[in-house]
């Protein structure tokens, strides 16, 4: 089922979304290195990682709305579901930054934030595809030819 958001039917959400989750990946990947005692820069790139994750969530989340409301009914709880663990995660993040900003020691609370909106991110991931592979959504299926009997 086609989405309206989409580039030469191509949906813009799954576009966008690989760019945020990446971000967030590498933030956490970078708040490890501070585990092992290793601070140095990890702790700046950990944090700009982590607000280019939350723009990149927050762009990709305007035409997943815009094709969530297009949506039928069975479909439209799952993504309903998807987008609302999708702001709780970038929440998540949005706390982890500001406490990071204001000075808060990265291996305590930020850390857990992370690991526990990752985890969340997870969940939500196999909401998305599960509305691909189960119900088609932002799948463009040809027409099928009526069937010739000879």
């Amino acid at each position: 089922m086609r989405t309206p958001a989409s580039i030469a039917g191509h949906p813009i959400h799954p576009m966008l979304v690989p760019l945020a989750i990446g971000l967030f990946i590498f933030s956490f990947v970078c708040d490890l290195f501070l585990i092992s005692g290793r601070e140095g820069a990890w702790t700046t790139v950990a944090l700009y990682t982590m607000v280019g994750g939350i723009v990149g969530a927050l762009a990709a989340a305007v035409p997943g709305l815009i094709d969530l409301l297009s949506l039928p009914e069975g479909p439209r709880k799952t993504a309903t579901i998807h987008m609302a663990i999708n702001l709780t995660v970038v929440a998540l993040f949005v706390v982890n930054a500001w406490m990071r900003v204001n000075g808060a020691n990265p291996r305590g609370t930020p850390m857990a934030l992370s690991a526990v909106a990752l985890v969340l991110l997870v969940i939500s991931g196999w909401l998305g595809g599960k509305m691909v592979y189960e119900h088609g959504v932002g799948v463009d299926t040809p027409a099928v030819p009526p069937a010739t009997h000879r």
